[in-house]
């Protein structure tokens, strides 16, 4: 039988989490290839996986961002459908088989997303979502979100998690690059990842992509998948929060600075950057907390 799906999955230090996606993704019912991009780890994580897996293994001698990659596997790719997940995720044996219905369905669907939820069962805020634009941002910042009941047009939050779950498949703005499927026709209309985003807002970049050309964005609630979250940034939270505020004020810039014309954006860009200080500035002083109490014993 022909390959399907073929399935990227970009690899850094996920240690056992990778093991265990590309487990849980032999186990579907579906004809699929596995490219595995591994990002300069230094676990060996991909190694050991593609010593006793059949995996397509690219080692990249440099973190190349989760972008970058993400198009590195996707020239490999062979299948009329890509699906990009993260290592960190686990997918239940009828999920893929369940995104691949939704995207071969009737009408101009894209691009597929499953209920992402927590090791614990609970759903993840970023399962589902609206477009963060920077008004979104704000209410969500300085909890204006609890003024939607009565004005939901303008305080409404852009995760969307805290509503009731669908019982079909809905269209959504957005859904998580830790586990989304793509058409290639879509992907070849719509290109390829931005490679300007190093880590966060280019999944939020392809979702705004994909509809500016037309294409449907599907929440697919019965294609479950587990997401541990953040295994590769254990430790690096300064360095992953940098990443993702560099990537939300590119974000901005490139999708709205002509609703927010003049001084607006500038103003918008030292908002994402305050929000960064005051974060950065949170981790480390938890960081400094810590070492100290482990040098006092």
């Amino acid at each position: 039988m022909s390959v399907v799906i073929s399935t990227i999955i970009v690899n850094h230090n996920a240690g056992d989490f990778l093991r265990r996606c590309v487990e849980s993704l032999l186990a579907c019912s579906v004809e699929l290839e596995i490219i595995v991009i591994d990002n300069a780890s230094t676990d060996g994580s991909a190694l050991r996986l593609a010593a006793q897996t059949p995996v397509k293994l690219v080692s990249n001698g440099a973190n190349l961002g989760f972008a970058a990659a993400c198009n590195v596997g996707a020239r490999l790719a062979s299948a009329p459908y890509l699906l990009f997940i993260n290592p960190d995720c686990w997918v239940e044996p009828n999920s893929l088989a369940r995104l691949l219905q939704a995207l071969r369905g009737a009408g101009r669907v894209g691009m597929v997303g499953g209920l992402l939820v927590n090791p614990d069962g609970t759903e993840q805020a970023g399962s589902r979502r609206a477009i963060p634009t920077p008004w979104r941002a704000f209410v969500r910042a300085f909890g204006l979100a609890h003024f939607a009941d009565r004005w939901p047009r303008l305080f409404s939050d852009f995760c969307l998690h805290k509503q009731p779950l669908p019982d079909h498949a809905v269209e959504m703005e957005a859904v998580s690059g830790a586990c989304m499927m793509v058409s290639r026709q879509a992907m070849l209309d719509v290109g390829a990842w931005d490679e300007g985003y190093f880590l966060h807002c280019e999944d939020l970049d392809w979702c705004m992509r994909f509809r500016q050309k037309g294409w449907q964005i599907l929440f697919v609630p019965s294609a479950r998948i587990t997401h541990a979250c953040g295994v590769s940034s254990q430790g690096k939270r300064v360095f992953v929060e940098w990443h993702k505020h560099k990537g939300m004020v590119r974000f901005y810039r490139k999708f709205f600075r002509h609703q927010y014309p003049g001084p607006l954006m500038p103003l918008v860009a030292l908002g994402v950057w305050l929000r960064f200080a005051l974060v950065a500035s949170y981790f480390s002083a938890h960081r400094g907390a810590r070492m100290l109490g482990f040098l006092r014993g």
